[in-house]
């Protein structure tokens, strides 16, 4: 972000806030601020009481001690132990590596049920072998160096995992928050022709127009023809009617 008057440029941060996968809304809502300080989570999730499916980093813990739930990420844990076993072909990496695609095997099979046949299936096949995970990565723990790359890899998983486990009380919970992080492509790809934004106020602009057009590819629209109908429209909307313009509840006339 170029920082006006200075002649310096700031490292300015995108956050995404997506509806999971199996929720009915299809929405992503980007917010552009200026740093990674926890107070933006918070100052955007206000009051929201809702699963936050996330990693491990700690500007989300304000808002769990505010009665947010959190729900792990079981790619991030997973990808702890991909690392070790792609630089030094680690055995121990490779055995939490097939115990983890089994869930996700699981996770292929539901991904299409309703929510409520999901959680069973969870119950009935994904439960154990997270148990059976849990029971390994404590074994394997108590018989490591401490501060070595794989007891680290351990840890990250077994401190959070409470947190990793919520996916299986809940069907309409997500076993991992790759889909959020699918939404966050669209900055990567353009920031190499953007460069920068001009000033804190343009960024938020931004995320605004960005958070419509993404969602609205996630609800099936052409970008294109959706803002060209929404602003022909928007001058004579109702403000009590200007719900109907989002994305998600939008129907071209």
């Amino acid at each position: 972000m170029l920082a006006p008057g200075s002649k310096k440029t700031h490292r300015s941060y995108v956050w995404a806030y997506a509806t999971s996968q199996f929720c009915e809304t299809a929405a992503v809502v980007y917010d552009f601020s200026p740093s990674r300080a926890g107070e933006h989570a918070r100052n955007f999730l206000q009051d929201w009481k809702g699963k936050l499916v996330c990693d491990d980093f700690g500007g989300y813990k304000a808002s769990f001690e505010l009665g947010v739930t959190e729900i792990g990420c079981m790619a991030h844990a997973r990808r702890k132990f991909f690392e070790l076993h792609a630089t030094n072909k680690s055995l121990l990496a490779e055995q939490a590596l097939r115990y983890i695609q089994l869930l996700y095997e699981i996770e292929s099979e539901v991904r299409d049920l309703e929510p409520d046949l999901r959680r069973r299936i969870r119950q009935e096949k994904a439960l154990p072998v997270m148990d059976m995970l849990h029971a390994w990565m404590i074994a394997q723990r108590d018989l490591m160096l401490e501060g070595s790359a794989i007891s680290r890899a351990l840890d990250y998983s077994l401190k959070r995992w409470a947190a990793l486990s919520r996916y299986l009380d809940d069907g309409a919970v997500p076993i991992d928050n790759n889909w959020a992080e699918n939404q966050i492509r669209p900055w990567a790809l353009g920031r190499k022709n953007w460069l920068f934004a001009g000033s804190l106020r343009s960024g938020k602009r931004a995320a605004a127009i960005m958070s419509l057009i993404q969602s609205a590819r996630l609800n099936g629209h052409d970008p294109y023809a959706y803002l060209k109908d929404v602003l022909t429209r928007l001058p004579t909307q109702r403000a009590s009617e200007i719900e109907q313009l989002l994305p998600h509840k939008w129907q071209q006339v």
